[in-house]
């Protein structure tokens, strides 16, 4: 598929996938794209492959895309509306229904990173308006912050929790690997979008 070219550091994937029409009705666009990102973040959250020293999920991956792909305000309306999900007591979290559901979940130890998804989606569609989403390597620093946002904001709360030690023991460390794997796709995948989405003018 090819469309016509954008200019570097404006707009974001979305809108090039699914351009905006006038005279259509733009809020039944954007919720239908907020719906199918909360629906990614949902399968991404009950898929678990098995890597060293833990299981592998996408969600954090999932997280950073949405925000690259829907720039920083939909993509934190669209995280914000599956922890919305969550709260209401739908099974859209890790580990729900059998470790908890709804708001007492999101108070358990993990509700600090599922704040910091929020934070990591605004943060990558703030990059992504500045074409950070075009080449590998600004992919690359731009997956980095959207994790440091989310393990700073995951940590801190677990910490107040169970110990700042532990809380670095066991919800930074073993998820370092599997993150670099995860930071590697992803400076695969949206570049390799951009190219197959856009053909010069």
């Amino acid at each position: 598929m090819s469309v016509t070219a954008t200019t570097p550091g404006t707009g974001v994937l979305a809108n090039v996938l699914w351009p905006p029409k006038a005279g259509a009705q733009p809020w039944l666009r954007l919720a239908l794209l907020a719906v199918g990102g909360s629906i990614a973040m949902w399968i991404s959250a009950k898929v678990q492959v098995p890597f060293w020293p833990v299981p592998l999920t996408f969600q954090t991956m999932v997280a950073l895309l949405i925000g690259f792909a829907y720039g920083p305000r939909l993509g934190a309306a669209t995280v914000i509306l599956y922890l919305a999900e969550g709260a209401v007591g739908l099974p859209v979290f890790a580990g729900t229904p059998e470790r908890g559901i709804g708001i007492e979940y999101m108070r358990s130890f993990t509700g600090g990173y599922l704040v910091g998804f929020v934070a990591a989606a605004y943060l990558t569609g703030l990059l992504a308006e500045k074409g950070w989403d075009r080449r590998p390597t600004t992919v690359i620093a731009g997956m980095v912050i959207g994790n440091l946002a989310i393990y700073a904001l995951g940590i801190a709360w677990l910490g107040s929790l169970i110990g700042w030690g532990a809380a670095v023991q066991s919800g930074l460390y073993p998820f370092l690997l599997g993150d670099a794997l995860k930071i590697g796709l992803a400076a695969a995948i949206l570049p390799l979008a951009w190219r197959l989405t856009t053909r010069p003018e």
